[in-house]
């Protein structure tokens, strides 16, 4: 059984990483990162200690 979840959990990084190498998916990463630092650095929030 655990042998099933190994294979099945590596299945699923080698589509993640072949998803996460296209260039449509790179750019909507780096407008959500973009948009997260943005969130982050908005004034009104107190910084954390």
């Amino acid at each position: 059984m655990a042998i099933l979840r190994t294979v099945a959990k590596l299945g699923l990084a080698k589509k993640l990483i072949d998803e996460l190498r296209k260039p449509q998916n790179q750019q909507r990463i780096k407008a959500l990162v973009a948009s997260a630092k943005s969130k982050r650095s908005a004034p009104g929030r107190r910084p954390r200690p």
